[in-house]
């Protein structure tokens, strides 16, 4: 009986911690590459493989974002836009 529940018990317990590291990897937020250069630096961020957002922070001037030209293209994967064009930030809270 009581080997019985210690391998129930030991079960259960693997059983959770599997279905927590599944859960941790559908909750995880997006990979950011960072690329430096003595002119900007450039964060990707990518969730699921695919490349969501590209944010360029110049070493002068204010920081920006590219942005397909057609957001209804690509599926919100900027590696299959046609064309990304540059977008600011007016205002932040």
């Amino acid at each position: 009986m009581i080997r019985s529940f210690a391998i129930l018990t030991t079960l259960l317990l693997t059983s959770l911690s599997v279905g927590a590291a599944e859960s941790d990897r559908r909750l995880r937020g997006p990979d950011v590459t960072i690329i430096e250069s003595e002119r900007r630096t450039i964060y990707e961020y990518r969730q699921a493989g695919q490349l969501r957002m590209i944010k360029v922070v110049p070493s002068f001037g204010k920081p920006y974002y590219l942005v397909p030209a057609d957001e209804t293209r690509g599926f919100g994967d900027l590696e299959r836009a046609d064309m990304l064009i540059p977008r600011w930030t007016i205002i932040e809270f």
